[in-house]
């Protein structure tokens, strides 16, 4: 089977992912296990620095978790967090190389990164966590939710309720559900293409 040449996505797709795409304040609706499981099978396929995938995700849903999350949100964040259908946590592992003996087996990649100092780990596993963090904004707009993307949170209190004892570290946190058309501000201006690009 030979491949086909990619084609452009339809007008519409390009609303959804990007032009009309917004981040939204409240959620309405549920988001399903099946739904978070279809998200992630998406979002694997992005492509990271030598496929070390160093990203996590916590999927904060129950009111157990919830009411962890809860005190490290800054004050405008709570209400809205607390209220969302889902949290996402994404994070990123700082042990990330264990995996590439599976991820990148056909050489030692392992031994590219097991000995770094962590302000180096820390500068891959943050770089790509994050590439893999925007591919699940995109994943998600794609299954046809809402995203609501936000720092504004204490992370080494996250760490400590979540991820204690472990090597993940929290990076940004995403609402997730079906968005409040009321909930969104007027959208902001962007940069030209002349202000923020040069063709070298």
């Amino acid at each position: 089977m030979t491949e086909t040449a990619l084609q452009p996505l339809e007008p519409h797709a390009l609303d959804v992912l990007f032009r009309q795409a917004r981040t939204y304040n409240a959620f309405s609706g549920e988001v399903s296990d099946d739904t978070l499981h279809r998200l992630y099978d998406l979002l694997k396929w992005g492509p990271t620095t030598a496929n070390t995938c160093p990203a996590r995700f916590v999927f904060v849903k129950s009111q157990d978790a919830k009411a962890k999350l809860g005190p490290a949100l800054d004050e405008g964040n709570y209400a809205k967090t607390m209220a969302a259908p889902c949290t996402v946590i994404v994070a990123y592992d700082m042990a990330f190389y264990d995996k590439l003996p599976v991820l990148f087996p056909h050489t030692d990649a392992r031994g590219w990164f097991d000995t770094k100092p962590d302000a180096d780990l820390t500068t891959i596993a943050l770089r790509n966590g994050s590439l893999q963090g925007a591919y699940l904004l995109l994943a998600a707009r794609a299954l046809g939710l809402d995203c609501g993307p936000m720092s504004g949170f204490d992370n080494a209190r996250v760490d400590a309720a979540f991820f204690a004892g472990t090597r993940w570290r929290s990076n940004f946190l995403v609402n997730l559900g079906h968005g409040d058309p009321a909930s969104i501000f007027p959208r902001s201006p962007r940069l030209s293409f002349d202000e923020a690009c040069r063709i070298a």
